[in-house]
């Protein structure tokens, strides 16, 4: 498979996008590397070739950072993992702006309330940040727990989606 990618520049820094042929996001994150936000994805489903190109859905984070925090809500993405993984970014979609869930919540999203871990383990293996918002979880007492991409850049994403 071959793929595109497109970084693009953010209040939060550069974020780079990588999509398959069909425009599906398969990885992004906030690095100017297609290299890197590639590496969150298992190797088996990582793109043979990547080239520098035009990605729709860097219109969708533009429009996030302009303050249309639901720009990203329809960005088509290509997942890959088992099916508790597949349940858990589903799950991650429908979380709404500003209103985060605890690891527990989503747990309880998935259909599985004693899968705590299970849930922080979706979260933490989420390849296509900011279209899949594993940034809108937080631990049980509030506090911001871990997010890949630091958590300054989580802070300030739920802050953005708080004001909408």
């Amino acid at each position: 498979m071959t793929a595109v990618f497109q970084t693009t520049s953010t209040a939060d820094g550069p974020f780079t996008v990588v999509a398959n042929e069909a425009g599906d996001v398969v990885a992004s994150g906030w690095a100017s590397s297609p290299i890197e936000v590639l590496s969150r994805v298992r190797a088996v489903d990582r793109p043979e070739q990547v080239l520098a190109g035009s990605v729709a859905a860097t219109s969708a984070v533009q429009a996030y950072y302009d303050g249309a925090v639901h720009a990203i809500d329809d960005v088509r993405v290509a997942l890959h993992g088992t099916e508790g993984q597949l349940a858990g970014w589903r799950a991650l979609r429908e979380i709404e702006p500003g209103h985060p869930l605890s690891y527990t919540e989503l747990a309880q999203a998935m259909h599985n309330p004693s899968a705590v871990r299970a849930a922080a383990s979706v979260c933490a293996k989420n390849a296509v940040a900011l279209f899949v918002p594993c940034h809108r979880v937080l631990r049980a007492d509030g506090s911001l727990g871990g997010f890949a991409w630091g958590e300054d850049i989580k802070r300030d994403l739920l802050e953005r989606e708080a004001r909408d």
